[in-house]
């Protein structure tokens, strides 16, 4: 498999990974089930996601750094990671939190980080 696909592949996984140890706890108190749970507890937890979060980010930005050998500048990597954070994060907030409606501003901040995606990429 390529270097790219690989890098996009592996920072997939670790932002649906941080997604959960960033906003997962939300979505376990909003039904109850860590309502009464210390905060410490909650930080521990993600702390813990998060671990598995670094796990792929690490081998996703050594692979995919053009000074690796990859083929991503790291200023690349960057935009990109961001834009998969972002669409990792609608589809996790979409899901978990139906109460969240996207308005015409949001769909237009996308659109420019997605602009910022094409810029970072020009040669």
């Amino acid at each position: 498999m390529k270097p790219a696909l690989i890098t996009i592949a592996l920072l997939i996984i670790s932002n649906v990974f941080m997604t959960f140890a960033w906003y997962g706890h939300l979505r376990m108190q909003s039904s109850g089930i860590s309502s009464d749970w210390p905060l410490f507890a909650i930080i521990l937890i993600s702390w813990g996601i998060a671990l598995f979060e670094y796990c792929f980010q690490v081998p996703a930005n050594r692979i995919g750094f053009d000074g690796n050998g990859g083929p991503f500048s790291l200023i690349q990597l960057k935009v990109l990671q961001e834009v998969i954070t972002l669409t990792v994060f609608i589809i996790f907030s979409v899901l978990a939190f139906k109460s969240t409606h996207f308005k015409w501003n949001h769909f237009v901040s996308f659109l420019l980080l997605i602009g910022a995606v094409y810029f970072a990429f020009r040669k």
